[in-house]
């Protein structure tokens, strides 16, 4: 596990206040909030990076389909949905 460290940012009061209502409504404190939330836009920023990568790739190996062919795709999906509604 990695060293913790001990940071400081400025918000504003209204944030504070939703965050700490937060913390009251599940028992936590507000630094373990900030934790899981910087955690979780870490893993998000990482999970971006990672489609972006992937979408490039595509785009080299020319393994994409042109604007017509996409439209067409969405059209066909669209009259699926319904004709075959979710019951």
């Amino acid at each position: 596990m990695s060293k913790e460290r001990k940071i400081r940012f400025r918000l504003d009061e209204e944030k504070i206040d939703a965050l700490d209502a937060i913390a009251y409504s599940s028992n936590r404190d507000r630094s373990s909030l900030l934790s899981e939330a910087v955690a979780n836009y870490l893993d998000l920023q990482a999970y971006h990076a990672d489609l972006i990568k992937k979408g490039l790739m595509a785009v080299k190996q020319q393994r994409t389909i042109g604007t017509t062919e996409l439209r067409a795709k969405i059209a066909c999906l669209a009259r699926g949905a319904r004709t075959n509604p979710k019951k």
